[in-house]
């Protein structure tokens, strides 16, 4: 796995698509949690089975994967890097063909319709926005913008009862201000649970009413 040289370039479209390049075709990473570590969380968020599920900046994890194999065949992979899409899409296409892999960037979602998911998932993607940041109190207005295009996109493209669930490090105090606030144009209720035991992670649900 090849690291950038400064942690702002977790942030680059350039350096995903170098590393995604870089790596083996069956290579795969999963930032913060697997989807054995929450798997029941996600049962009890997203009880249908049959639910329509938007995987924002989806890489090469194996979340998804593992969420088909528990039932959620429904599953639409996006990520801004088309040499990972790529290769996702050809690892994929015999074994789980009802997943579908699409190039875009979370902060326009273009093509996807409007009210057209049950469910949005980020787990890390959010993140790797904010790394240009050295003051997580007061976040560059990039960062501010980026991360607030992206939960705008998400609002509009999910149903009416859909959920975004957001999975990060982050703590509620850095992280509320992106779910909540004049860009949230529908209504919504958030909850936050907290994740392990001794470093904490964080799943943000936003549920629209």
């Amino acid at each position: 796995m090849s690291l950038p040289h400064k942690n702002e370039e977790y942030g680059t479209e350039v350096y995903w698509d170098k590393r995604y390049e870089q790596e083996a075709e069956d290579a795969s990473f999963d930032w913060f949690k697997t989807y054995a570590d929450v798997a029941h969380d996600i049962r009890k968020f997203i009880p249908s089975r049959d639910a329509r599920i938007l995987m924002l900046g989806c890489g090469n994890s194996k979340f998804s994967e593992d969420m088909w194999e528990d039932g959620y065949k429904n599953i639409v992979n996006v990520d801004y890097s088309p040499v990972v899409i790529e290769k996702m899409r050809n690892r994929h296409k015999d074994a789980r063909p009802e997943m579908t892999w699409e190039v875009k960037d979370v902060r326009t979602l273009d093509g996807l319709d409007t009210s057209s998911f049950d469910v949005a998932i980020d787990k890390g993607t959010m993140d790797a926005m904010m790394t240009s940041s050295t003051d997580v109190w007061d976040p560059p207005e990039q960062v501010i913008k980026d991360c607030t295009a992206e939960v705008s996109q998400v609002i509009r493209v999910l149903k009416r009862n859909g959920i975004f669930i957001y999975i990060t490090f982050g703590q509620p105090h850095f992280r509320r201000r992106y779910l909540t606030g004049p860009h949230i144009t529908r209504n919504t209720s958030l909850e936050i649970n907290q994740l392990g035991e001794s470093f904490h992670y964080y799943m943000y649900t936003l549920r629209m009413l």
